[in-house]
């Protein structure tokens, strides 16, 4: 992807920054904000010239599309700084593609590359004081698109509005999680838009959720739609399973994301000789997993957390506590990818691209 942009950012830059007010040391995740933001909008069938502005409020219609019918999607990415103060994306590619299948899934329009990428590329530029050297710091990155167009009629929207928002953030670690496996709810359903990063697919989590942190869970390990008998997603992570020496993970499908950070893992274990499968994991398998010991370790995978361990779950209202492992794959895994992230190590696969 080129660095040097064939077409034209509109830029107004903030009269002072508010970052000598930031406690880099003390950032709640995806709550602070750097000094600009980018949008554009598409009207009359056609993207209009991108803004780069000051990070501020704005108005909208009452009526716009987004708030009645739901049309909105978005990606989680991050940016490095090394050693040398150059910053890194790594995978934007995946990202941009994943974002405009998305789009498609909700009859949005796609968004064109080099506003995403060289609108990425010129922002966090403008920004780049507040990403932060060293292995744990980062720039979340949060571009999205919403239905700006207005009326309450029940169809498509026929004006959008994407943008790019940016948050320093430190390493999310919430510690080792315990789980509860759904039994009655579900993240996704065939035919419906699980593999869209739609915002809709997170709300309708926080009920369930709420319901399992009432009882003691952190997360939910969300089961398939028509027999509840199939592992699928923990939470808002990819997960995966390792049975013996063996690494499991539900294959993507119409109901499950395709993670950037899935996806990675699965390469560099791959590359490192550890087996990995890409299957239907039941929950019958986890339950004599813990009966035979076979079951090591269960972990989420995902661009907040990178890799959330799970402590253990509870089934039919039995909890079942994983072994302690005294060299988990789980942090193995965490320390290799974060590692190539933050170019402590050498990237083999090339997914690092300087800014």
């Amino acid at each position: 992807m080129s660095g040097n942009p064939t077409f034209t950012i509109k830029v107004q830059k903030a009269e002072t920054s508010k970052i000598g007010s930031v406690d880099f040391e003390n950032l709640p995740f995806g709550n602070v904000f750097t000094d600009h933001m980018l949008y554009c909008d598409y009207k009359n069938g056609e993207w209009g010239t991108p803004v780069i502005e000051p990070y501020a409020p704005m108005l909208m219609d009452p009526s716009s599309r987004v708030f009645h019918y739901g049309q909105a999607i978005f990606e989680g990415m991050k940016a490095y700084k090394d050693e040398k103060d150059d910053i890194w994306l790594f995978r934007p590619d995946q990202n941009f593609e994943r974002f405009n299948k998305s789009a498609v899934r909700l009859a949005m329009p796609e968004v064109p590359e080099e506003v995403f990428i060289e609108g990425l590329r010129q922002l966090i530029n403008i920004d780049r004081e507040w990403v932060k050297k060293g292995k744990g710091n980062s720039l979340y990155l949060r571009p999205f698109m919403i239905a700006t167009g207005h009326g309450v009629i029940a169809s498509p929207s026929a004006q959008y509005r994407f943008m790019i928002i940016m948050s320093p953030a430190k390493s999310y670690y919430q510690g080792e999680v315990k789980v509860l496996i759904a039994e009655h709810f579900s993240r996704a359903a065939n035919g419906g838009i699980g593999a869209a990063k739609a915002a809709g697919n997170y709300s309708s989590q926080f009920y369930p959720t709420k319901l399992a942190n009432e009882q003691g869970y952190q997360q939910v390990i969300w089961t398939d739609d028509a027999t509840h008998t199939k592992l699928e997603e923990a939470g808002t992570m990819n997960v995966f399973f390792r049975i013996n020496d063996t690494l499991c993970t539900a294959p993507t499908s119409e109901r499950i994301l395709d993670g950037v950070t899935r996806k990675s893992l699965i390469d560099i274990a791959k590359r490192d000789g550890i087996t990995v499968e890409e299957r239907p994991v039941l929950v019958a398998e986890l339950i004599e997993g813990m009966k035979n010991g076979s079951l090591k370790e269960i972990f989420g995978a995902g661009t907040a957390a990178v890799i959330s361990p799970i402590e253990g779950f509870s089934y039919q209202d039995v909890y079942y506590e994983l072994p302690k492992q005294e060299n988990p794959v789980a942090l193995e895994l965490k320390e290799k990818l974060t590692s190539i992230q933050n170019k402590l190590a050498e990237d083999t696969f090339g997914w690092t691209e300087k800014i």
